[in-house]
């Protein structure tokens, strides 16, 4: 039942008192693998340079490949955080969101924590895990920081038609992707865990699926939420098709388990079916720059506006890995960028606020209860910049 144009004004007014009165630098790994597979060497905290002055403005953001999902969701922050701001007189904006190629993966790591111009970055968790825990930074607890955790990246293991499981790929050549990608780190994880021992590639995505298409590999590993448009649409590989990954008891403590969908990959997995995999959780990390810093104070107006805006992300313009996005959730062992957390507390002590005006008013679970949510929120920060 539809909340009536005069309740909702009422509704809205009420609240909103209620809540006023609440107030690219390349770092050489050594070549030596840590007990994970990582290559790691220990060294001293890094510094890090603000960059041009230039780039006040600018919020550098780090994903994968250009064909990833991961590169998608960058995009995704760039353009639409980049419509509804005011411009200056000569077109100037007060945030710009930059994204950079990078590997998803350790890289990605490395350079929020060293590169000028790289503020924020998308990886897999278990891989800042790993990476805090090495000491490789030295101690990067108070360097890296997480902004919000995000969705879980699937491994896609795409195999040539003579190979039916993974124990076919023993002895094979296999992609895994580029050096240090998160493909290439934890694939070799995995598969040495599943003791699959193969001969292992490190190709770029295009590389690795023409050289799939011509059977000079056995398979090629994508790790990249679904769906990847590169497999999704358009592969034209006869025969090809997903190898499961089982969920054995040797991945349970950093993996996930899940499935690949038809609807997801029609042209691989056949209706009605899906293939069982794994995946790892993922999320958007950020540099912890000092406290009332330019820089900080950047990545607070990145946090703001990216948050206040998340419920544009999840119509179906943008790609579907938005609807497992839950700003409202922590990062085990680590510490959230402190503008972030804030705005997470004001969210749900307004939520609060919110669920107990509307139950004193006995208006139960209406299905306009989310939508009236959003549209009191708007409603705020419209008065509260006027």
């Amino acid at each position: 039942m539809r909340l009536c144009g005069v309740v909702q004004v009422c509704l809205l007014a009420a609240l909103m008192a209620a809540a006023w009165s609440g107030g690219r630098v390349q770092v050489t790994l050594a070549q030596t693998q840590s007990s994970e597979g990582v290559p790691l060497r220990k060294q001293t905290a890094p510094g890090k340079d603000v960059g041009p002055a230039e780039n006040r403005t600018t919020v550098g953001l780090l994903a994968g490949t250009p064909q990833c999902t991961e590169s998608a969701i960058a995009q995704d922050i760039a353009t639409t955080l980049a419509s509804g701001q005011e411009s200056g007189p000569h077109g100037e904006v007060a945030l710009r969101v930059l994204p950079i190629v990078g590997n998803g993966g350790i890289r990605n790591l490395s350079d929020v924590l060293t590169l000028a111009g790289a503020d924020l970055a998308i990886a897999p968790v278990v891989l800042a895990d790993r990476l805090r825990d090495s000491r490789a930074f030295g101690d990067i607890r108070d360097k890296l920081v997480y902004v919000t955790p995000l969705y879980v990246e699937e491994f896609h293991l795409l195999a040539r038609p003579e190979i039916a499981s993974l124990a076919d790929l023993a002895g094979k050549s296999v992609n895994l992707g580029e050096a240090d990608s998160a493909g290439a780190v934890l694939g070799r994880e995995v598969l040495n865990r599943l003791d699959v021992k193969i001969n292992e590639l490190n190709l770029g995505p295009e590389a690795a699926l023409d050289q799939l298409r011509k059977g000079q590999i056995a398979a090629a590993l994508l790790v990249s939420g679904q769906p990847v448009s590169v497999l999704a649409h358009d592969l034209r590989i006869d025969g090809v098709h997903f190898l499961s990954i089982p969920y054995a008891q040797a991945l349970q403590q950093d993996y996930v388990p899940t499935t690949l969908q038809h609807q997801d990959y029609p042209d691989i997995i056949a209706a009605g079916a899906h293939v069982d995999t794994v995946a790892v959780e993922s999320a958007l990390f950020a540099y912890n720059w000092p406290a009332r810093s330019d820089r900080f104070q950047l990545l607070q107006l990145f946090v703001q506006t990216l948050f206040s805006r998340f419920g544009e992300f999840l119509g179906d313009a943008h790609h579907p890995k938005w609807r497992e996005v839950n700003l409202a959730a922590q990062l085990k062992g680590w510490q959230q960028f402190r503008p972030a957390e804030r705005w997470v507390q004001r969210e749900i002590t307004l939520r609060g606020a919110f669920g107990r005006f509307l139950d004193q008013k006995a208006i139960g679970n209406t299905p306009d209860r989310e939508g009236l949510f959003r549209e009191f929120l708007q409603w705020r920060d419209r008065n509260q910049r006027r």
